[in-house]
């Protein structure tokens, strides 16, 4: 806990300390006045034969409520954990050929669409989910929607093709999640034929923001391999960086690499790590490796609780004084119940 005004904390060094010597003088006071007294009965509830400790209770209970009431003079601030309002999730899903291998059972492709939608069932329901498949180009094969059957089928319809653009994932995604920024697709990823919603919306002032800073949206990408078309995925990433948007990359299959055959030919497919955690580091998300199908749930299932709350430092002034309002009124209802008066 941090405080806004930390210097107001001294006044706890100096009320409390005097408040507490002024108790214990006025209680002495109060036995020596009364021992004076002719009474003997009187006497003897001075000596500590009366209330005894429940004398005690209420001024130990308003003594608490000043220190809470003087804390929330301080303003305190406390890091705390927020379901978000409003989130829209963004998967880039790679459907490049490499992804038929079987290093990742049964193959990269069947875990990663086995993976993805377990995540989104597992998301609250008032998550948006929009979904974006890559390889040679990319496209939205799922605008962000509420509706998990829609999703589920999406995934279910994926088809592999050539070529691998990374960047062109994360930048189709961009422009689905802010279609009013006239994001140029067809300029950046050299792909034609785009929705106008997408390719042709009208340009707006566009005023770059702090990284990570955007808590209504994320990427994740998921890919298995390097590179081998489209725009440079780091440029993509410096273009969500600026949004504030954060991209969480994820590395499937193994980083040795693994030669595959297709029609007639044959390539080793490598996981381009470094790319990948630098997507990340740009744009203040994370990298996670997934060399098995067990793995690739695993960082999902933590994805699925890192991605649907918010932690930020929030004022809490509030919550002391409310505090320091009820051991106010607790105190002052047991003086009153025990000795028919507030003292």
């Amino acid at each position: 806990m941090s405080f806004q005004w930390p210097h107001l904390l001294w006044l706890l060094l100096l009320l409390l300390p005097l408040l507490v010597l002024t108790y214990v003088w006025l209680l002495r006071r109060r036995r020596k006045t009364t021992v004076r007294m002719a009474s003997i009965a009187v006497a003897r509830e001075a000596l500590g034969k009366g209330p005894g400790w429940r004398r005690h209770v209420p001024p130990a209970l308003m003594l608490l409520a000043l220190t809470a009431l003087l804390i929330a003079v301080a303003r305190p601030l406390a890091v705390i954990t927020l379901p978000l309002a409003q989130r829209t999730i963004m998967l880039a899903m790679d459907v490049s050929g490499s992804m038929r291998a079987e290093d990742v059972k049964p193959n990269r492709l069947k875990a990663s669409q086995e993976a993805a939608k377990v995540f989104i069932q597992s998301l609250p329901r008032d998550v948006r989910v929009g979904i974006v498949s890559f390889a040679g180009t990319a496209a939205v094969v799922q605008a962000p929607t509420h509706s998990r059957d829609d999703l589920i089928a999406a995934i279910d319809r994926f088809q592999l093709q050539r070529g691998t653009a990374t960047g062109s994932g994360i930048v189709l995604s961009l422009a689905t999640l802010f279609p009013d920024d006239g994001i140029e697709i067809a300029h950046i990823t050299g792909q034609r034929n785009m929705p106008r919603a997408l390719g042709d919306a009208p340009k707006k002032a566009f005023t770059p923001v702090e990284p990570g800073s955007y808590n209504s949206a994320a990427i994740i990408m998921l890919t298995d391999g390097q590179r081998t078309t489209g725009p440079d995925p780091l440029e993509a990433a410096k273009m969500a960086a600026e949004r504030g948007v954060r991209v969480y990359t994820v590395g499937v299959g193994t980083t040795s690499g693994e030669i595959i055959g297709f029609e007639g030919w044959s390539m080793r497919v490598r996981l381009d790590e470094e790319t990948l955690k630098n997507v990340s580091l740009l744009t203040h998300g994370q990298y996670f490796y997934a060399g098995t199908a067990q793995d690739l749930m695993k960082v999902y299932e933590s994805l699925s609780t890192k991605l649907v709350v918010e932690r930020k430092e929030t004022e809490v002034s509030a919550l002391f004084a409310a505090l320091g309002a009820l051991l106010a009124v607790v105190a002052a209802g047991l003086s009153v119940f025990w000795f028919g008066r507030i003292a």
